[in-house]
């Protein structure tokens, strides 16, 4: 069986990794629309959010050496589904063709009180 390999570590104090590979599979912890030199969630609203965890995630995956197209499973948690449609279009803007399996369900709550949190599953191709 593969090694795992930890890619990144979460913000200091918190018990979590950006990622873990495993052989050529890469496992993206979330990513909410943080931006790590503020410290603070991105303002401007869901597309904002998207945009920016979007960002986050494609950071981590540079550090692993792969990029969206590697993406091969999405998991999207909304705080409202109101912003499903807004999302989508955002989201399609970096997935335009052939994007990856994915769902989507609403919580209640997201750290720091963003409106979207995002992970990845990806594949080194």
């Amino acid at each position: 069986m593969p090694k795992k390999q930890i890619i990144g570590r979460g913000p200091i104090g918190l018990p979590f990794c950006e990622g873990v590979l495993v052989g050529d599979t890469f496992y993206l912890s979330g990513s909410i629309g943080f931006d790590r030199e503020t410290g603070r969630v991105v303002e401007g609203g869901i597309a904002a959010e998207t945009r920016k965890a979007i960002e986050n995630l494609r950071e981590t995956l540079a550090k692993a050496g792969m990029d969206l197209e590697d993406v091969v499973k999405v998991t999207v948690y909304l705080r409202n589904m109101e912003d499903y449609q807004t999302f989508n279009e955002v989201y399609a803007e970096y997935f335009p063709k052939d994007p990856p399996a994915r769902e989507t369900v609403a919580v209640s709550g997201l750290a720091l009180g963003a409106l979207i949190e995002l992970s990845f599953v990806a594949v080194k191709q």
